[in-house]
This record gives C-alpha cells, structure tokens and sequence, in this order.
C-alpha cells in the first residue's frame, strides 16, 4: 500500500517539475546552511581545542584583560610586564615562566613588502618549549635562537616559498622588520596556518628594542608545578598581581586561563556566531514551509476532480489525508537529502581549502551520519507539518462537488 502511495506521490512531484523545484528551494537553503555549520563548527572547535591542548594541561595562561583572543598581540589594554613575570615567577607552585609578545610588522625582502606577525620569544630553551617549541613549533632546518642573539631570525616555513616575497628565503639570508635588518638563522617545519607558517621569531629584548616595547610582554604562561592544584595556583596569581598592580578586587586589569578555558572562550563566540547564522536558516526553512503549504493547496485546486474520484471509489477520508501527507513530506526529504548534500560538500571543500591553503591536520571534517540522518527525519516531518491544512482540506472535500468541479 505505501509503495502505491509512493508512485503516486512521485509521479504527482514530476509531472510539476518547475513547481516542485521552486517549493525544495527553501528547504535545499536552510538545510545544506544547518548541515554545513554543524560540520564547520565542530572542524573549528577540534582544531582550535588541539592547538591550545599542545601547551598542556598544567600551564596558567596571563594576559591583558580584552585580549583572550588576540592571545598575546600588540593591543591598546594596560600591558602586562616583565615584572609581573618576575612576581608570578615567585609565588609557590609556579614551577617556570615564559613571556612573549607578538604584533603585526612591515617585512621586507627582495624588494617586496609584506606584513606579516613576529614574535618576540624567550632565549632560554626551557621556557621556549613553555610556549611551544617541542610540541607545535618545531626547527625545520637551521636553528634556535639562543642566548646572546640580537638580529637573528626564525622564519616560517612559507618563506621559502618564492611566491611569499618574490624569491625563496634561504638561511643566511638577511631579511628587514621594521627596517631593521635581521639574519636569517633558520626555519620552523610546517605548523598549518597560514599566520605562524608565515611568522618571525625574533629575540625578546630585540622585539622591545625595535618596537620600543621595553619590558612588555603580550602573554605569560605559568607552569604549575606537578601535584599542586591550577585553581589555587590561579588564585594566588591573582592575589599577587592585584596587589603588585595596585588594583581592587573585581577591577583587575588582567586574565587568568588555562587552555581549556581558552578553548571554551573561542568555542562560546563559535556558537554565538554559528546561532545567528543558523536563525537565518531557519527563515528560510520557515520561507520553504509557506512553499510546500502554497504548491499543497494549488494541488489540492487542481486535484479537485481527482480527489472526488477517489472518493467515489472507496478511498477513506484518512487515505486522502494520509497522500496528501506524504507527499509534503516528501517535499521536505526531497529538499533534506539535496540540502544536506550540499551542506556536506560545502564542509569538505572548507576542509580542503584549509588543507591546501593553511595547512594539513588543522581543520578537520568529521560527518556524524546520525544527526544527519535526524535532521532529514526532522526535515520529512517539517514537510508533512507545513501541508497538514492543505492534506485536510482535501480530505473533507465532498465527493459529489468534487466530481463536478470544472
């Protein structure tokens, strides 16, 4: 029985191709918008969760209050210095601590210029592996910087790429930020962004000597030591700093996270941004429902005499509804499979793009085909919502007017 409902409702849906394309049209939009944020979203978070998860699951992250996103670039926010390290350094279960700083700066080679990120980084090799190195930044040919650099640099690995600056950066080679020359002294292996894979490294005192930034520091990261817990840590920091800092309780001027929380911060301003965008496509799935509701009722006026046949024939109130039914309902998982087709395809060309265009392993898709398979179910009875009026009013129709209908 629900094999000739089928035919039925298929042949109906082709013999009213440009009708039938126009009422899928909403639904295609608003699903493949759903499908392709779900997948985007959750490829942004695990990406953004295994980068801040490689500093470690120990380490206190400070930094000037406004600019947890920013993590660490030159901003307009009371800074954070040297000294507060110094005074972080000293409270107990601190193990270590590193700072850096990092902002936007002019770089020029072969002519060309470009801007580009550079970072002033620690010299000491243990606090260098506190903020990185050894786990997401690794040397690629050349070297460290290490105690006693001035004008050294540590490029990303793009710039020895000629399509960067016109010609591949070699080591050796000399390179101005800010006009200021520095010498090449090696290269990071690929990271997968575009922004650190063409970043500098550069020594910290350096950085403040070229940007006149003395003593300021865009990030400090703590390491807690082992056994000790990171929240009472945490609460001593920020003790400590108030103090240091002359600042009351409640107006601190300053940050205090671990990964994890930065995490949950980026993923928070995600979902922020993925609801607006997903309330847009629920308007067009709302605009898509009002289109199968319309082709409904002009089937149902057009089906008129078709409607009274069956009537005279047999067919049951209940069965008239019940075509009616299903055949808006396969409106919506019509436009559910095509929708969320294109909102599959959409994701993983994302993924490719960040694969051939930022970097491998970054950004990945992963498809979970049960809460696709929930969003088309979800879709069908959308579809048989929406034509519910238009199934009734058919169903009602009397017989005898029916058949008399011109």
């Amino acid at each position: 029985m629900i094999i000739d409902y089928l035919k039925l409702v298929w042949r109906q849906m082709l013999a009213r191709k440009r009708r039938s394309w126009l009422t899928l049209l909403g639904i295609v939009i608003g699903i493949s918008t759903i499908v392709s944020l779900l997948l985007i979203g959750s490829g942004l978070s695990g990406a953004i969760g295994a980068q801040l998860d490689s500093l470690g699951t120990n380490v206190l992250i400070i930094a000037p209050k406004g600019s947890t996103v920013s993590l660490g670039l030159g901003s307009d926010n009371t800074p954070i210095t040297e000294n507060d390290e110094e005074v972080i350094l000293s409270i107990r279960g601190v193990k270590q601590t590193a700072g850096l700083i990092y902002t936007s700066a002019r770089i020029e080679f072969n002519d060309v210029i470009r801007y580009h990120f550079v970072s002033g980084n620690p010299d000491d090799v243990e606090k260098r592996k506190l903020v990185g190195e050894g786990q997401n930044l690794k040397i690629g040919s050349g070297r460290s910087l290490e105690k006693g650099d001035k004008r050294k640099a540590v490029l990303g690995i793009d710039y020895q790429d000629e399509t960067v600056m016109g010609r591949a950066v070699e080591l050796g080679d000399s390179i101005s930020i800010q006009e200021e020359d520095f010498t090449v002294v090696g290269f990071w292996q690929k990271i997968g962004n575009s922004a650190d894979d063409r970043s500098i490294a550069i020594p910290l005192e350096t950085y403040w000597e070229v940007f006149d930034k003395e003593g300021e520091l865009g990030l400090i990261f703590a390491e807690v030591e082992e056994g000790v817990s990171l929240l009472t840590v945490e609460e001593r920091i920020m003790d400590e700093l108030r103090n240091h800092r002359n600042l009351e309780e409640g107006k601190e001027d300053f940050t205090i996270q671990t990964p994890s929380q930065m995490a949950e911060s980026f993923s928070a301003i995600l979902g922020i941004v993925s609801g607006v965008l997903i309330g847009i496509a629920m308007i067009s799935l709302l605009v898509g429902g009002i289109g199968i509701m319309n082709t409904m009722l002009t089937a149902v006026l057009q089906r008129t005499r078709e409607i009274g046949l069956l009537k005279a024939l047999g067919a049951t109130k209940k069965q008239i509804l019940s075509l009616f039914l299903l055949e808006s309902s396969l409106y919506g998982l019509v436009g559910g499979i095509f929708g969320a087709t294109v909102g599959i395809f959409f994701a993983l060309f994302v993924e490719w793009a960040f694969a051939n265009f930022v970097g491998p392993n970054l950004f990945i898709i992963q498809i979970d085909y049960m809460i696709i398979t929930l969003i088309l179910i979800g879709s069908a009875l959308f579809g048989g919502i929406s034509g519910y009026f238009p199934a009734r009013k058919a169903a009602k129709a009397d017989a005898v007017t029916s058949l008399r209908y011109e």
